[in-house]
């Protein structure tokens, strides 16, 4: 074990060093979110689905499953995002923020809904700097968390 590491940890990383654990573009942040180990293996979709009813991201996507008919507001609005507190705001934030950068750039953005399940569709194009243009409140090309 390497200084510091875990048994678990140590594991860990020899997979993914291996390539044989693979994990979503959003569950990479779970595990941050919730320290306790058995957590570790929990998706994205789980993580939301504790803060955010099921029915209501499922709801969401239904909504906005035609490519191009995505509003940023009304889909945070359906899934009851509006509704919540600014720490639970800010867990869903780190969770679609796959980089941990503190930001979520347009990449990140383009994945957002299969962040709330993992059959949600990309976002186009048009809809990502739709969304980035809405969301950016200083210009710099990405979302903050305030």
């Amino acid at each position: 074990m390497r200084g510091g590491e875990t048994r678990g940890e140590e594991r860990d990383a020899a997979k993914s060093r291996s390539g044989q654990q693979k994990k979503s573009r959003c569950s990479e942040s779970v595990s941050e979110l919730l320290t306790e180990p058995i957590f570790e293996l929990v998706s994205a979709e789980m993580a939301m689905s504790s803060i955010l009813k099921a029915d209501d991201i499922k709801k969401a996507l239904d909504a906005f499953k035609v490519a191009d008919s995505f509003n940023h507001k009304k889909f945070f609005e359906m899934v009851g995002l509006k509704a919540k507190s600014a720490d639970d705001v800010k867990k869903v934030f780190h969770l679609l923020d796959a980089d941990h950068s503190g930001f979520i750039e347009e990449e990140e953005l383009k994945f957002v809904l299969k962040c709330f399940a993992t059959d949600g569709r990309d976002l186009t194009d048009k809809e990502t700097k739709t969304f980035l243009q809405a969301a950016d409140k200083d210009g710099d090309g990405k979302i903050g968390v305030d």
